[in-house]
């Protein structure tokens, strides 16, 4: 149902296509919020994505940080903005599932497209004695409750990833909520908390400089940017993946015509050798995709952790 609601959308949209200044868009500046704090891995990918939109367009794309409660805020604020094309979001999975959070991604916006994905990797202090999957499990199991775990809060996809792990293993570990992934990996960094779940992006200079340990990632193949990390599969725990995909949205009622202009702009910059490389260097997958495809993997990502949620017992407000 979902799916239908958002192409839906995207059909609604298409029944404006005189509306005023859909035909010369974009004629001034464009907001694209990204509702996590500076520093972190979507804030990055967002800005990689400004910058290219911005010559594309011939007009300014501002970023907005707009952090608090895992998205939320920045998602609210989005869909209250006026469906004219000139306020954009980046979401990440798991944006979609709060039960009150204000907004309704599949009423309340229509996909652009989507942009890349990484998978969540369980990561640790360097000082920790651990060096793969079992370990982790081991030590938590040694002494219930005293192994720290950082994450952005729900409901992001490294928070699910986290309460998953915790159940699929019966270790009892302590969850310690971030911002972002930004303020995760500084403390993960520093060493005030033992492990993460983090993503790649906001996380991959400090694997390389050894300043954090890759353990494992929970995707179904191993990351082209950690060759050397195996998968939560190959390390005993089949069935623990967890990606992290971002993509743009706009408010619903957008034009059908801006829509697809923002989407053609969006996918030529995706597919250009450049932006692959840049989206490959720091950790990340591309995905060009039709708005369309976008809303199928919303459907198919939202379906898939609402079950864990249900599953695990979590309340998602």
């Amino acid at each position: 149902m979902n799916r239908r609601k958002m192409i839906a959308a995207l059909g609604g949209a298409a029944g404006w296509p005189f509306a005023a200044g859909a035909q010369t868009f974009p004629s001034r500046p464009i907001t694209l919020i990204v509702p996590y704090p500076p520093g972190g891995g979507v804030d990055a990918m967002g800005r990689m994505v400004a910058q290219k939109l911005s010559s594309a367009l011939g007009q300014q794309v501002i970023i907005e940080n707009r952090p608090g409660a895992g998205a939320v805020i920045g998602m609210r604020a989005a869909a209250k903005a006026a469906p004219d094309g000139y306020t954009l979001v980046i979401m990440t999975t798991g944006a979609s599932l709060p039960v009150n959070a204000g907004y309704d991604v599949n009423k309340d916006f229509v996909p652009v497209g989507l942009i890349a994905s990484t998978p969540i990797v369980v990561m640790a202090h360097p000082s920790l004695p651990v060096r793969s999957l079992a370990d982790v499990i081991a030590l938590a199991k040694k002494d219930p409750g005293k192994l720290t775990a950082g994450t952005p809060p729900p409901p992001t996809i490294n928070y699910f990833a986290a309460e998953l792990f915790k159940s699929m293993t019966g270790a009892e570990i302590t969850i310690v909520l971030y911002k972002g992934t930004g303020p995760l990996t500084n403390d993960l960094v520093g060493g005030h908390v033992a492990v993460g779940f983090n993503t790649i992006p906001a996380a991959r200079s400090n694997i390389e400089a050894g300043n954090v340990h890759a353990i494992a990632v929970a995707g179904h193949a191993r990351s082209p940017a950690l060759p050397d990390v195996p998968t939560a599969a190959e390390s005993g725990l089949p069935g623990f993946e967890a990606t992290f995909y971002y993509g743009l949205l706009a408010p619903a009622g957008t034009p059908r015509l801006i829509i697809e202009r923002l989407n053609k702009e969006l996918r030529l910059i995706i597919e250009s050798q450049e932006m692959t490389k840049r989206i490959v260097a720091d950790g990340a997958d591309p995905i060009a995709s039709t708005p369309e495809e976008y809303a199928a993997n919303i459907e198919r990502e939202e379906g898939k952790w609402a079950a864990v949620i249900k599953k695990l017992g979590l309340k998602i407000e």
